[in-house]
């Protein structure tokens, strides 16, 4: 049995397991965030490639660009005893992860306001209907 570094995924696999078609994994490769390796004309992913699919995916979720997702990889992927890389990429990080605590301060108020807003029409229906 071969281990887990060495298995190997067809594109109609990784789009079964993720729920996506075919033609959107093409064009992340396209985009040069995979770089699934070729027998003839069938691509050939990896687990890495798996794994990046997943975290493109997940991004995308979290509002991540594909520029964002491979500007990280870009960044992970080079000399990682750069101090250098590893600022900006903690740099990225943080810039994300305030937008994300903002987008969630958001949608908190956004929350409250819808919550006031359905108060307000349940009680004008009561009484519309009260004085009915």
């Amino acid at each position: 049995m071969s281990n887990e570094a060495e298995q190997t995924f067809s594109i109609s696999d990784l789009a079964r397991e993720f729920d996506i078609t075919t033609r959107s994994i093409r064009f992340y490769e396209d985009q040069g965030l995979l770089s699934p390796t070729r027998r003839g004309q069938t691509r050939i992913y990896s687990v890495q490639d798996k794994v990046r699919l997943k975290l493109i995916l997940r991004g995308k979720r979290l509002g991540f660009s594909l520029a964002e997702t491979g500007r990280l990889f870009d960044l992970y992927d080079a000399d990682k005893s750069s101090g250098t890389q590893l600022h900006t990429m903690l740099e990225l990080i943080d810039s994300k992860k305030s937008q994300l605590q903002q987008q969630m301060d958001d949608i908190k108020v956004l929350m409250m306001e819808l919550s006031s807003a359905e108060t307000q029409c349940k009680q004008a229906l009561q009484e519309l209907t009260a004085k009915q």
